[in-house]
């Protein structure tokens, strides 16, 4: 970009979404990253920034899944400054870029969040990059804490608005996601959500394998939160679980914070799906950033507890975790190596949603976003579109 200012950030080890370099400098060039050369070839006349050596540079993370942080809530507040909000208080954790996620509701408010999300995703740098439906064409049988009352089939007029979405939101490089149950949407209409550019996810099902194989054929592209909101595997009834783990085109969201998922459990989706399949969501909550103990969720407290996220009788509602928690998580507790802990956070859920040609990476032409990594696997610094913040900022 011409007149841009050239940035170089150099002194820590550098992880391009490939592979861990050391001795190299990443230069920026406006909002977005101009090269990867070794330190003895930095451009003369660039603004330099020596980062501490013993810092991890990294791509910068992308969630798929964000219902709420920093004590907002998209579903109570489906607006732009809401959405812009949430992704402000995840970028302190590392978060560059995710998608604010509106469960099962009203009609009119789900409308109300997808024209808020495609107001934030205009914005320059806002790290808003789409809108992710959470529902309302879901199971009752598998619902957690969705209202049960705002679950519904899909009528001609939400085909209508929602196959239309997906070129408004391409206009900025958005995205859509809806998590839908298989067994509540026929083969017709997931084609022409899948279509129409709706990326597909099945989640909050109760959908037999069979189904789930059919769905999958039909344009279904992955699984929301795998295992949480479906039935266990059982040995005649194998269910959703088992075609998100026998089918390799598949991709699969999961919480990785030793609450939603048994270790082994991810350790066998981790060993069973192919390299780049599995990828690591929050399904975040308001309390995420903040010291909060309590909020309302559809007129319903739910209790910061334990780690957990939970209604006063115990059904989790989403998760007390952030993407550098849980890739720490992966590391400490599942033994994934740090190269594909990092990638689980950020290339494979920016390929999921199709967006990997500029993000997920620390090369030519992608963007500058990135999460600068202590030793702790804590975050130091993020930058978005090359413009630096720290986590107390």
């Amino acid at each position: 970009m011409a007149g841009a200012t050239v940035v170089v950030l150099h002194g820590a080890r550098v992880f391009t979404g490939d592979l861990l370099l050391e001795g190299q400098a990443v230069v920026l060039e406006g909002d977005t990253v101009r090269a990867v050369v070794p330190t003895a070839e930095i451009p003369p006349g660039a603004t330099v920034h020596t980062l501490p050596g013993d810092t991890l540079l990294a791509p910068g993370f992308v969630d798929v899944q964000v219902n709420g942080a920093g004590g907002v809530l998209f579903n109570d507040t489906p607006t732009a400054e809401a959405a812009l909000a949430i992704a402000a208080a995840m970028r302190r954790t590392g978060t560059t870029g995710l998608l604010p996620t509106f469960i099962t509701d009203d009609p009119t408010r789900m409308r109300e969040a997808c024209e808020a999300a495609l107001e934030a995703n205009s914005r320059p740098d806002s790290g808003v990059l789409g809108i992710h439906l959470e529902g309302p064409f879901i199971s009752r049988e598998r619902a957690g804490v969705h209202a049960p009352g705002f679950i519904r089939a899909p009528d001609p007029s939400d085909l209508d608005y929602l196959t239309a979405l997906p070129r408004r939101f391409a206009a900025h490089g958005g995205r859509v996601l809806m998590t839908l149950a298989p067994e509540c949407v026929d083969d017709a209409t997931l084609r022409r959500l899948a279509t129409s550019g709706v990326v597909l996810s099945a989640g909050h099902t109760a959908a037999t394998s069979e189904r789930t194989t059919q769905a999958l054929k039909a344009g279904v592209r992955g699984f929301t939160h795998l295992f949480n909101a479906m039935p266990p595997v059982m040995n005649r009834q194998p269910g959703p679980v088992v075609a998100a783990l026998t089918h390799d085109d598949a991709w699969c969201g999961v919480i990785a914070d030793g609450v939603h998922v048994h270790a082994d459990n991810l350790r066998l989706v981790l060993k069973v799906k192919p390299p780049g399949k599995v990828f690591l969501v929050t399904d975040a909550m308001p309390p995420v950033g903040t010291s909060v103990t309590s909020f309302m969720l559809q007129g319903r407290t739910i209790l910061r507890r334990n780690k957990r996220l939970e209604t006063e009788d115990g059904v989790l509602a989403g998760a007390d975790i952030d993407l550098t928690e849980a890739v720490r998580h992966c590391v400490h507790s599942l033994g994934v190596p740090l190269e594909e802990a990092l990638r689980m956070a950020s290339l494979h859920p920016a390929t999921f949603l199709g967006v990997h040609g500029h993000r997920g990476r620390i090369a030519p032409g992608h963007r500058a976003d990135l999460v600068l990594l202590k030793e702790d696997l804590s975050v130091h610094t993020t930058w978005v579109g090359g413009q630096a913040r720290s986590p107390e900022k």
